[in-house]
């Protein structure tokens, strides 16, 4: 079994869609949001330890820097 993800363009669309259900050729599920994972996943991984720790470093004094002036 696939699965695919349909926009409808037509309000006749979903009636034809629930007639197929009916005759048990398709299931339908409704608002299913597919969520993209967040950044923080995303990226896991991806730095060092040690770059991390030298990149929070850089960023803190950046800020610093602005806040000085």
């Amino acid at each position: 079994m696939e699965t695919y993800v349909v926009e409808l363009t037509h309000d006749k669309a979903l009636q034809l869609l629930r007639d197929l259900e009916a005759l048990n050729v398709i299931r339908i599920h409704q608002n299913e949001e597919r969520t993209a994972p967040g950044l923080s996943s995303k990226y896991r991984g991806t730095l060092t330890k040690e770059e991390g720790k030298a990149l929070s470093k850089h960023i803190s004094q950046t800020r610093s820097e602005w806040t000085g002036i």
